[in-house]
């Protein structure tokens, strides 16, 4: 098994589990002296090494895709979401498929910066079956192969405190994150999801739509997993705030 350092890339490689954990833990006490809590160290060794394991989906992009399908995630897609996040989503990329799209929910404490990716993974499952998480997958094939975070402003402890002096969380739509697995990149797998999510807006009892796109422009696709602001400027979003690292975009429901 075998971790990447976040720091320095050098790959660390053990026999099993605990060997990465305590291989990783002397490599950054060697090299980097890192003021991280050990236990964060040692839980990202194990979460990147138990990815390594997991991501199973393919990392080359198709030179075209079928037919696009949307749907929301109820209750009979948590499945096919877990199939998504678990095997195909961060193909390639294992230092973020701990995630499981809970950041905008629940941001990491400076004390607990790097989470078990198990309890992660179960945490927003019971989100999806609550509602407090809403979004949306895009098939391809039957295959669910992106995602995007719709969930109201009002459940996001990241965003919930964007303009106070505006519209009430609980009637904004906040576009948070998206996912698209590797094979299915520059096909419009974002673009059909925002459509989706725009399209939905006023039946869910929304009254705005909101992005957060980064100021500036990204190096690689995953790392645009907040949207560019192309895709929303093309659907109308206007600008609300810059901030330091991003821009807050809305728009009215149709």
């Amino acid at each position: 098994m075998k971790v990447k350092c976040f720091a320095c890339d050098a790959e660390i490689e053990a026999g099993d589990l605990d060997g990465c954990e305590v291989a990783f833990v002397a490599h950054g006490l060697e090299r980097h002296r890192w003021t991280h809590p050990e236990q964060a160290v040692r839980t990202y060794a194990r979460n990147y090494a138990e990815a390594v394991e997991r991501l199973t989906g393919s990392t080359e992009r198709l030179p075209e895709i079928g037919e696009v399908a949307i749907y929301p995630v109820t209750e009979d897609r948590v499945d096919d979401w877990l199939e998504f996040f678990d095997h195909n989503a961060f193909a390639g990329n294992p230092d973020w498929a701990s995630c499981y799209c809970i950041e905008p929910h629940v941001p990491a404490a400076p004390e607990q910066p790097e989470r078990a990716w198990r309890e992660t993974r179960s945490s927003v499952v019971d989100r999806l079956r609550t509602g407090s998480t809403f979004g949306y997958l895009a098939y391809v094939g039957g295959k669910a192969a992106g995602w995007v975070n719709a969930s109201l402003r009002s459940d996001y402890g990241l965003f919930r405190g964007v303009d106070p002096e505006g519209p009430a969380p609980e009637s904004v739509i906040g576009v948070s994150c998206f996912v698209v697995a590797p094979p299915f990149r520059r096909h419009g797998i974002a673009a059909a999801l925002l459509d989706r999510v725009i399209t939905d807006g006023s039946a869910r009892g929304a009254t705005w739509i909101e992005g957060y796109p980064r100021k500036e422009p990204e190096q690689s696709d995953a790392a645009h997993f907040r949207g560019p602001l192309s895709l929303y400027d093309a659907r109308g979003f206007q600008s609300i705030a810059v901030r330091e690292r991003d821009i807050v975009v809305r728009r009215p429901v149709d």
